[in-house]
């Protein structure tokens, strides 16, 4: 016979998920959030198309694996440079109005870039010159809409909407390179590039209706002080500058073993495309998964749950480097997939927490580039090391680093002890517009 105890437990628990399920859906309830999901949904699905139609159309303009390097590499760095520019930009000026004009600048250069790809006039400078703008006002529009999830829903409900806005994306990222291939195969590059210039003029439309709850208005300073303002942010923060440096290590290891040497491991170890194919979509399942997962739990302990995320990235890349058969591999992708969403759902609603408001842009700016601006290193240096060292070797020594950097930050109190409020205690009330 069971115990009226454990019968009452077991109804608190069904109770308590009930409750969790519910309340993610929260968020949906204000009309800004709404929009700015379906705004942040259109743009995703025009966005994970451009970057394949961008490359068949420079290849179709008789540019070579050189050529396409240019295209890419125009749209990464005009990015990394004004980063830090952005975040002064989001925090001076309203974020909407931001995400607007960053939205339109892309919408008008890949219209242009359709114009000449139609017309039989596109050189490949044109196409880098697009992807350069396109880059430059993502320097922009990042940090704003990250800032802007703290307007649109109360403090509550900002590690929810953050979860809702990753598994819309990461489904977005699932589904639509099919159909951009689709796309791309029916009509050519040029149509590809000019949905994904749709989808920006849409989403600034949606992005103009969103509005945003009150937030402090704080006076202008000069834009050089602001900018040592958003440094001062990340370096008096000693937990933040450990984990951005965590970031700066993890991230490019995981991008050059992933991106980089994986595919080569899928064609000489595992047979060719469809397998590796296979290895992708396990690391995207899980990112989804991750989403979800995050939707319903709000770990307390938010630098361990961090650590131990991007921590999980070490482990897919053990397995090749071991080469311990496939489906071992497909199932530690799906792991790496889903702990590494949750860390990002639970870093982004930290740093909403911590940071003030008027702050926010600026901080997640600097943040952003301490983590990016080793990536191209990485990439020139992975291809070298491999040849020298060994793809397995190459691999385990990335799997090292990432298993290394997870665990140090462990060692600072200040890390180990960062926690997310309740939800009902998230973050500042905030303040009238033209409070002090």
């Amino acid at each position: 016979m069971r115990s009226p105890d454990s019968a009452e437990a077991r109804a608190v628990l069904r109770g308590g998920w009930r409750a969790r399920l519910t309340g993610a859906g929260a968020p949906l309830a204000h009309r800004g959030f709404r929009l700015h999901l379906a705004a942040r949904l259109l743009s995703w699905t025009g966005s994970a198309v451009a970057p394949l139609a961008l490359a068949f159309a420079a290849l179709h303009l008789g540019g070579g694996p050189r050529a396409l390097g240019l295209v890419l590499a125009a749209g990464v760095v005009p990015q990394l440079a004004a980063l830090p520019v952005g975040g002064v930009v989001a925090d001076r000026l309203d974020r909407a109005r931001v995400m607007v004009w960053s939205n339109l600048a892309c919408a008008f250069a890949e219209a242009a870039a359709v114009v000449l790809l139609v017309s039989g006039a596109a050189r490949v400078w044109q196409l880098a010159v697009m992807a350069g703008v396109c880059g430059a006002a993502g320097a922009f529009f990042a940090p704003a809409a990250d800032g802007a999830v703290a307007e649109v829903v109360p403090a509550g409900q900002w590690h929810t909407a953050n979860a809702l806005l990753k598994f819309g994306q990461n489904t977005g990222k699932a589904a639509s390179p099919a159909l951009g291939g689709v796309l791309i195969a029916a009509a050519g590059p040029a149509w590809a590039i000019g949905w994904d210039a749709v989808t920006f003029a849409a989403s600034a439309v949606l992005f103009a209706r969103a509005g945003a709850l009150p937030r402090t208005v704080r006076p202008r300073a000069r834009f050089t002080a602001e900018l040592r303002q958003g440094w001062y942010e990340v370096r008096c923060r000693r937990w933040l500058g450990v984990m951005v440096c965590q970031a700066a290590l993890i991230g490019p290891a995981w991008l050059a073993g992933y991106q980089l040497l994986g595919p080569l491991y899928g064609e000489r170890v595992l047979g060719g495309a469809g397998p590796w194919g296979a290895v992708v979509s396990a690391f995207t399942a899980g990112l989804i998964a991750g989403a979800v997962l995050a939707l319903v739990w709000r770990p307390s302990g938010a630098g361990v749950t961090v650590c131990a995320g991007t921590g999980a990235l070490a482990l897919p890349l053990a397995v090749i480097a071991a080469r311990i058969p496939l489906p071992v591999l497909v199932a530690t992708m799906l792991l790496a997939g889903a702990g590494l969403e949750v860390a990002m759902v639970v870093w982004t609603s930290l740093l909403q927490e911590r940071v003030p408001g008027d702050r926010l842009g600026r901080t997640l700016s600097y943040s952003t580039l301490g983590q990016t601006l080793p990536v191209p290193v990485a990439y020139l240096l992975t291809g070298p090391a491999a040849e020298l060292l060994g793809l397995r070797t190459t691999l385990g020594a990335a799997a090292a680093l990432i298993t290394t950097a997870a665990v140090l930050p462990l060692a600072l109190p200040q890390v180990r002890a960062l926690t997310l409020a309740p939800a009902e205690k998230a973050g500042p009330t905030p303040l009238p517009r033209g409070g002090a």
